[in-house]
């Protein structure tokens, strides 16, 4: 089993499980915050000591956790006698046995990893923004959630199951069986064939509802559905992918040809605007701490979720349909943190999601076997000519067409910077390609198909009927480079589209 999938399903739990489910998202909060008391009571001791050892790892803060709640500070009762006589008796946490085990040791584990990415941080090793240090979890400031493990018993029974009681329920330990309002079917076939197994379950409060993610280690995707296999001397085939605001995708190979054109993205940000300003003053006009203004902000609330929603259904439609049918794909490395200081961009940027459309493109094309590129930042796809390759010192943002001023070529930006970024693959592929990973969670340099570990044949392949998705083109043809072709792909001439979405078939709250 190499692959690893998530599985989203929205709860429908009774009123006893909904009180629960809180119970036990208030568990985690808890553990994690008296961790982090534990924790930064200890870096106190050793400052003024230099003998305590602090904790920083999981193992650390459970056995730490474990230890506390027995001892008298978790909790104690005064009991008095008839004769006026005061015992105490040491009961430590006595709401202990109400909740899943579980759910402290999984809190502790978050601390821990916390504190890693705050001190990776620190000290350069972690890319992106500065993480702080952890703070204090406040009740109706975080989002109430906690984990689940699944844990098998002697029997060899699974605690978290998926159809058990209804084909449309799931079982979690501690809380029992939960209707969902999906459709489980998928995932229960993918269990019963033996090809997927669930590692741990996460429950979240979003938008007014509580939603459960199964984490599945599954098989690898059929031999149907997946790329076939290319030499190491094959180094044509690869599709730049180039990414917009006013076009959000632009596809196209090295010789020219345009595979793919996505003009007409829904921008759910931008047209839940309105609707958001006036839900923001609706929870600010009303009084601190009252039932309406905890209305108005639940109210708020699910339309963010409903705007995310949006935007994700239609980067996973995009990102599927040049997945099954390109095995090769290179994206350009874009500075999005960076770009997000410009204020008049700022929005659209954040609303085209760039970064998760480049985090979908990477684990999808590794779960068909195939090959994601990633080119250098400072690769000047957009002001590179693609037929002669002379830079172009100036190019506005304004600029939608891109003017050789050697050879006289004239064409469509962001067809120009896809062809520029499908060459740029073609001529660094197996040198200076950075492909992403998933597994490891960043770029790896020259990981190709025969240099990974290969296809897990122990527990076989996912069915075909496993997959939920039909049979798509077998990947785009491998054609050499012609650069003197690229001449007649301008703008006025046609360029051939694989597919369009439009933004009609994504409908916004009225």
């Amino acid at each position: 089993m190499t692959r690893h999938t998530t599985f989203r399903y929205c709860l429908d739990p009774t009123v006893e499980q909904q009180v629960a489910l809180a119970r036990h998202a208030g568990a985690a909060r808890f553990a994690f915050n008296q961790c982090l008391r534990l924790h930064l009571r200890a870096r106190a001791d050793q400052r003024r000591d230099g003998a305590v050892v602090v904790p920083w790892t999981g193992f650390d803060f459970i056995n730490l956790f474990n230890a506390w709640k027995k001892t008298e500070q978790a909790g104690r009762v005064i009991i008095v006698d008839c004769r006026g006589e005061a015992t105490v008796e040491v009961t430590g946490l006595a709401w202990r046995a109400s909740v899943r085990q579980q759910v402290f040791e999984e809190a502790a584990v978050d601390l821990s990893r916390a504190l890693r990415a705050w001190t990776d941080s620190r000290r350069g090793k972690r890319a992106g923004q500065k993480v702080g240090h952890p703070r204090f979890k406040r009740k109706g400031r975080c989002k109430p959630s906690f984990r689940l493990r699944n844990k098998h018993t002697k029997d060899g029974r699974a605690t978290i199951r998926v159809g058990d009681a209804h084909p449309r329920s799931v079982t979690l330990p501690g809380i029992g069986v939960v209707r969902v309002h999906d459709d489980t079917r998928h995932l229960r076939r993918l269990l019963n064939k033996g090809r997927g197994k669930v590692l741990f379950a996460t429950v979240t409060h979003r938008g007014g509802r509580w939603w459960v993610s199964l984490n599945v280690e599954a098989d690898d995707f059929h031999p149907a559905y997946q790329h076939a296999p290319r030499t190491d001397r094959d180094q044509n085939g690869w599709v730049g992918v180039d990414r917009g605001l006013s076009t959000f995708v632009v596809a196209a190979s090295s010789n020219g040809a345009e595979v793919a054109r996505v003009t007409d993205q829904p921008k759910a940000l931008a047209a839940g605007m309105r609707r958001q300003r006036r839900l923001a003053r609706d929870v600010t006009r009303k009084a601190k701490g009252s039932k309406n203004r905890r209305r108005a902000a639940a109210r708020l609330g699910r339309h963010h979720h409903r705007v995310a929603n949006i935007r994700k259904h239609f980067l996973h439609q995009v990102s599927n349909e040049l997945v099954k049918t390109h095995d090769r794909l290179v994206v350009e490395d874009l500075n999005v943190t960076g770009m997000l200081s410009n204020r008049r961009l700022a929005r659209a940027i954040t609303d085209a999601g760039w970064a998760e459309f480049a985090r979908l493109l990477a684990y999808k094309q590794a779960w068909r076997q195939g090959e994601f590129a990633v080119a250098d930042r400072w690769f000047a796809s957009s002001k590179t000519c693609s037929a002669c390759g002379t830079v172009k010192p100036v190019l506005s943002l304004t600029d939608r067409t891109f003017g050789c001023d050697q050879c006289r070529l004239i064409i469509d930006r962001d067809l120009n910077a896809a062809i520029n970024l499908a060459t740029w693959a073609e001529q660094h592929h197996g040198a200076d390609a950075q492909v992403r990973d998933p597994q490891a969670g960043g770029p790896v340099t020259n990981a190709h198909r025969q240099e990974r570990s290969g296809r897990h044949t122990c527990g076989g392949e996912t069915d075909l009927e496993d997959v939920g998705t039909d049979v798509r083109t077998q990947p785009a043809a491998r054609t050499e480079d012609a650069r003197e072709g690229r001449r007649r792909h301008s703008l006025t001439e046609g360029c051939s589209t694989r597919f369009k979405v439009s933004g009609d078939d994504y409908p916004f709250l009225a």
